[in-house]
Formats: C-alpha cells, sequence, structure tokens
C-alpha cells in the first residue's frame, strides 16, 4: 500500500516538474519592465550630463569672452551663490584654513577671504 502512494506522488511529482517548464513566468514580465526601466534611466542621466556639460562650457566661454577692441580676455567675476557662502562660513567656524576651505569649495582663497570678512564687516558671528 505504501509503495503505490509513493509511486503515484513519485509520478505526480515527476509531471509537475515537466508541466512546470511549459508555464509562463508570472515575473518575467516584471523583470523585463524593471530591466527596460533601469535602461531609460541611464539614458536619461546620460543625457542629462551631456546637456550639463555643454552648459558649463557655455557659461565658461561666456565668462572669457574676448573684447572686441582689445586682444586681452578679462573673466567676469562671478558671483557666489548663498548656499556656498553659507558653506564657506561654516567650514571657517570649524576651523580650517582658507586654502583647506578654498579647495573644498572650489573657489580662490581671495573669494573665501572676502566672503568671511564680508560677514565679519556685517558682524556676524564668525
Amino acid at each position: 500500500m505504501i509503495i503505490y502512494i509513493f509511486a503515484i506522488l513519485l509520478v505526480i511529482a515527476f509531471l509537475l516538474f515537466i508541466l512546470s517548464f511549459f508555464l509562463k513566468d508570472p515575473y518575467r514580465s516584471l523583470k523585463d519592465e524593471i530591466d527596460q526601466l533601469s535602461i531609460q534611466h541611464v539614458k536619461e542621466t546620460y543625457q542629462i550630463k551631456k546637456k550639463l556639460k555643454l552648459l558649463e562650457e557655455e557659461l565658461l566661454i561666456d565668462e572669457i569672452k574676448l573684447p572686441n577692441d582689445t586682444g586681452l580676455s578679462r573673466p567676469k567675476k562671478k558671483e557666489v551663490h548663498d548656499i556656498i557662502k553659507n558653506q564657506v562660513l561654516l567650514l571657517h567656524k570649524q576651523g580650517l584654513s582658507t586654502e583647506q576651505i578654498a579647495k573644498q569649495s572650489s573657489l580662490l582663497e581671495d573669494e573665501v577671504l572676502a566672503i568671511i570678512t564680508a560677514s565679519q564687516l556685517k558682524g556676524e558671528k564668525v
């Protein structure tokens, strides 16, 4: 009796195993959709980086435009954003040197000193 039950269960297991090869994977479409979204995300990121690089180049070219009457280039003085100013002041409060602050904030040391001095003149605690 046990042998018959064991044989029947073995046959059922074998049939289910073979049937599993012919059934559609329910997660296949989900995997494909995730792959498509990942590819689309990578493409969009690449396009954004490419456009950003072009904009940065255009801004750099605009800053170094040559005047028509002289052969010298005069870069425009760039305006430092308030967020960068706050970062500079915070780093200064932490005790970093102007050279270290300039490296971290991508500014010149003169600009860092100007920000700190302007803050001190306004009466802010630095």
